[in-house]
């Protein structure tokens, strides 16, 4: 994806996956995925500003790439939820080559935590 705001964005086609079955339900999930890189982490990881939205996953068993769990996520086609749309997202921050490498997307109504299975792979 084309983003000023970092050196590389990557989509896992797990992720891909997610989004594409998702989409179905939630049409608006491109352009709030878009708004989502160029603001909430640009904040975070750029300009160190935390609106406690974004967490680091603990536990994972290892230090490098930090892997994040994005909970405050504006999705316009749930209208009325504002960031709080119950939308998860789940990446990676390579913070040496200001990479974010998306793993995982799925809405909490469907499934409760993130899969670590997916993360460690």
């Amino acid at each position: 994806m084309k983003t000023d705001k970092f050196k590389n964005v990557v989509f896992r086609p797990e992720f891909e996956k997610d989004k594409k079955k998702l989409l179905k339900r939630f049409r608006t999930l491109d352009d709030d995925l878009a708004t989502f890189i160029e603001t909430e982490l640009f904040l975070y990881h750029r300009l160190h500003i935390d609106n406690k939205g974004v967490f680091q996953i603990p536990g994972l068993g290892f230090d490098e790439p930090k892997i994040y769990k994005a909970k405050k996520f504006a999705c316009k086609a749930l209208k009325g939820s504002g960031a709080n749309s119950g939308m998860r997202i789940i990446y990676a921050y390579h913070e040496p080559e200001d990479a974010v490498e998306f793993i995982e997307m799925y809405f909490k109504d469907d499934k409760e935590n993130e899969d670590k299975g997916r993360i460690m792979r």
